[in-house]
């Protein structure tokens, strides 16, 4: 895969802030559910928390093939960090206020955020609403002052601990996905209500939140875009997201694949290392081809944003793929680890268990299949 030398130097620099400040903590965190805002606000001083957004924000001015090797970086060491400091804070959150916002939303919370001195979400799931947003039951009624939203959120990143909410509302319930409207709401806003999601399989130091609004006031100058923009938002900001997620997935998969090549040349059984066994070598080779076919993707999926083409098919390609690969892949790493997989001191049984997770969020893999073949064929299945 041919990269640029500033390419891998973004690479080196993840991967080096990953293994120093966010390894050794990966299991207390993992233990104790901490919020990774420390973490976040190390990453921002380090130049890891800017993307691709422009410096004149306080942005990063990288490419998205770059954004996509740090996001593997980081996300192959602990998807809880990824989740909540790139694909929410900046993939989902940032890209719809600087796609979407004023000049004056951009100024005000662009910087706040990529310094980490705001934590942002993104709220488009609800209870009863995931995979078919212009079913959404959150409501947004217009007055004279702003606009009043009634109704709730559920399976929200970040949810409980934001500052900044990018929430997503139904302000014309005829016009189904034509009607959604998106505002910027404070997290401490009169009337919202927020409550932590716990017992989740995996992404432990990730927070999750369900969100309730009664009669929350939010003013004019929110609104982010035009009313009825929300739908619109909301894609441009997951096709973000899921280029992130897949390259994350990457990343769960690579640190599989260096967990299993140690391991097999370690680990002996009828008097040679396992690594000679021919099973072991098939498990491992399978691995490493997911693992770079994965990447291959997403790179192509990034250097297509890169050069301003639709890129829809590429990302939802990259996505599925990528995610279901970090499932196999820690599957057969625990498989090929045998009962101390299985157990907690070792990282591979949390790896599956947020891989799930990246497989399920931002678009479930049937659902990037559904939008993949519509994309291939020109008919929705939905």
């Amino acid at each position: 895969m041919q990269l640029t030398e500033a390419q891998r130097m973004i690479y080196a620099t993840a991967k080096r802030f990953a293994d120093r400040e966010i390894r050794p903590y990966v299991r207390e965190r993992r233990d104790d559910e901490s919020f990774p805002l420390d973490v976040m606000r190390k990453m921002a001083e380090s130049g890891l928390l800017g993307g691709t957004f422009p410096e004149e924000y306080g942005g990063g001015g990288i490419d998205n093939v770059s954004y996509v090797l740090a996001c593997e970086a980081i996300g192959g060491v602990s998807p809880s960090v990824f989740t909540a400091a790139l694909t929410v804070q900046l993939s989902l959150v940032g890209t719809a206020i600087y796609a979407f916002g004023t000049e004056e939303q951009r100024r005000r919370y662009l910087p706040e955020l990529f310094a980490a001195r705001l934590v942002g979400a993104f709220a488009l799931s609800e209870p009863n609403v995931g995979s078919d947003p212009a079913a959404m039951e959150l409501t947004a009624q217009h007055n004279e002052g702003g606009w009043v939203l009634n109704g709730a959120k559920f399976w929200i990143s970040n949810g409980s601990v934001a500052d900044v909410i990018v929430v997503f509302a139904q302000a014309d319930p005829g016009k189904r996905h034509k009607g959604i409207a998106a505002f910027i709401v404070d997290g401490d806003a009169p009337g919202l209500e927020r409550r932590v999601i716990t017992e989740k399989l995996g992404l432990h130091a990730s927070n999750t939140a369900a969100l309730f609004f009664d009669g929350v006031h939010v003013a004019h100058d929110r609104l982010l875009g035009k009313p009825g923009d929300g739908f619109k938002i909301a894609q441009t900001s997951l096709e973000s997201g899921r280029t992130s997620t897949a390259a994350c997935a990457v990343g769960i998969s690579q640190a599989c694949l260096d967990a299993c090549i140690a391991y097999a040349g370690q680990r002996r059984q009828w008097g040679k290392p396992i690594g000679g066994h021919q099973l072991i070598q098939e498990i491992v080779a399978d691995m490493a081809t997911d693992c770079e076919a994965a990447r291959l993707l997403t790179v192509e999926a990034a250097r297509t944003r890169d050069a301003g083409e639709p890129a829809t098919k590429a990302v939802v390609m990259a996505k599925q793929f990528a995610t279901e690969a970090a499932v196999r892949a820690a599957r057969n790493a625990i498989a090929l680890h045998g009962g101390v997989g299985y157990l907690g001191e070792y990282p591979i049984e949390a790896l599956l268990r947020d891989a799930i997770g990246l497989s399920l969020y931002e678009g479930t893999t049937q659902i990037q299949k559904l939008i993949l073949g519509r994309e291939l064929l020109g008919v929705s299945a939905f």
